[in-house]
């Protein structure tokens, strides 16, 4: 006999953390200093429109950590922007260190959580202008801004660290696909600048607990589910060699970095289909976003299946990024739904999943595509920057203070 599906809600287990995240570059504006900035502004890039005040976080950031505080939700992670702490080589800014510390306090003092990413994609213009992350040097001055950040906001305001925000990421769409900077198609530098973060990554956490002590910090991976597609065995075989061999490139060399880590970030939107010629686009019938990938919640469990299964089982999981670019908050709140059903059977099957954190916060800039993608819980007005939490925002803190999921979507 069929089991019945539960009416009841699903509960998580105690102390499951809920969050939401942001960018430093996405949110604050006028981060000018940097090397994505330049980007923007250079012709025949890609971009869609420059960043700009984006959210005017960096004057606004005490209303939205009040707005994660009414969600309900209890983490907040958010980056620090190179650029503004360090302007030039050694010349650091302590004003600006104070702004983060303050920020942190603040969330302290909301009962939230603060999650410290050190790196989320943005460099120092006169880090790229020595090489960037094409050099050794690079990884050095990253360990020293970590170190000197870290030491300045201390054991007490951080919660968790992150040290790079998906260097896989990074390296393929800045070296690859010459759609972030650097802008450069070269296979073998997107590789070597790949194995150069997984150097600072392990480089920035000896540097991390050097500077503050029982802090756990980690890395945040981006991860989809690979699909191989084609109507013969032989076909679908050779769809699934070349999946392996760019998976080995674009995430498992990044997870074997994650050893000794205290936890792992896994950020996932959707799946990749590929077949024996390489990647597919998406599956004729299914939902396609403002991004130009499907809508595919399930690929949350299947990267926590993979990120458990791939690390042995040796580090704690976080979600430190999920979520859906929509105009439709209906979809979303379907989207959301239907992805913490898969981080539930995770967790009945035993993987150690400790969090869950929806991005983002705010409908903010999306890199290459401007302010066209809508991933925010919140609203904000393009002229006024007023906030307006959505639907989803609500529905998403009610799961959180009940710290269970609704059988159905109301």
């Amino acid at each position: 006999m069929a089991a019945v599906p539960s009416s009841r809600p699903r509960r998580f287990p105690d102390g499951f953390v809920w969050g939401t995240a942001t960018a430093a570059h996405q949110i604050e504006g006028g981060n000018w200093n940097n090397d994505w900035w330049r980007f923007e502004h250079t012709p025949g890039s890609g971009c869609q429109e420059p960043s700009g005040d984006a959210c005017d976080s960096w004057n606004r950031w005490s209303e939205d950590v009040d707005l994660v505080r009414n969600l309900g939700l209890g983490s907040y992670r958010f980056s620090l922007e190179w650029s503004r702490i360090e302007p030039e080589e050694g010349d650091w800014s302590v004003a600006t260190l104070d702004h983060y510390a303050r920020w942190c306090d603040r969330l302290r003092e909301r009962d939230i959580e603060p999650v410290v990413t050190f790196h989320h994609f943005t460099t120092p213009r006169w880090v790229a202008d020595r090489g960037g992350w094409e050099s050794d040097a690079t990884v050095d001055r990253f360990a020293s801004f970590v170190e000197r950040a870290a030491a300045h906001l201390g054991a007490d305001r951080i919660a968790r660290a992150c040290t790079i925000n998906e260097p896989n990421i990074v390296s393929f769409c800045g070296w690859l696909l010459a759609a972030f900077p650097p802008g450069k198609s070269d296979k073998d530098l997107a590789r070597e600048v790949g194995d150069r973060f997984v150097t600072a990554h392990r480089r920035a956490v000896e540097a991390f607990r050097g500077a503050v002590a029982g802090v756990p910090v980690g890395l945040t991976l981006s991860m989809a589910e690979w699909v191989a597609v084609g109507e013969t065995d032989d076909a679908r075989a050779a769809a699934q060699a070349r999946i392996d061999r760019t998976r080995a490139l674009m995430e498992d060399r990044f997870l074997a970095a994650t050893e000794g880590d205290d936890f792992l970030g896994v950020q996932t939107y959707s799946r990749e289909r590929w077949g024996a010629e390489g990647r597919l686009g998406p599956e004729p019938g299914v939902e396609q976003l403002a991004m130009g990938y499907e809508y595919w919640p399930d690929a949350l469990e299947a990267t926590l299946r993979r990120a458990w299964d791939c690390t042995g089982g040796r580090v704690p999981l976080l979600v430190t990024e999920n979520g859906i670019g929509t105009t439709d908050d209906a979809q979303r709140i379907r989207y959301l739904h239907h992805a913490l059903g898969g981080v539930l059977r995770c967790l009945d099957d035993g993987i150690d999943v400790r969090g869950y954190t929806c991005w983002s916060l705010l409908d903010n800039f999306e890199w290459a595509f401007g302010y066209g993608p809508r991933f925010g819980l919140v609203e904000v007005d393009r002229t006024t920057y007023a906030r307006t939490p959505k639907a989803s925002a609500r529905w998403l803190g009610s799961v959180a203070r009940n710290n269970a999921l609704p059988a159905s979507i109301p």
